[in-house]
């Protein structure tokens, strides 16, 4: 878990880094995280897949998560 902090206006409480690693990981340690989560936490993701670009926003969007 992350100390809480602010990023641009944004109180982050965790961070979740995906460096390194691939479709479909990122977005199911994602979902996992999500699950550990209270409601109107924030979670950061950081990945360098290119594809997480699109799949992370439409996980958010079928799972009606806002992604800010």
């Amino acid at each position: 878990m992350l100390r809480e902090e602010r990023v641009d206006n944004i109180d982050v409480q965790h961070e979740l880094d995906t460096c390194g690693l691939f479709c479909p990981e990122p977005v199911m340690m994602l979902h996992n995280k999500i699950r550990d989560m209270a409601p109107g936490e924030v979670v950061r993701v950081l990945a360098t897949d290119p594809s997480t670009k699109r799949d992370i926003p439409k996980f958010c969007n079928f799972l009606e998560h806002p992604l800010i």
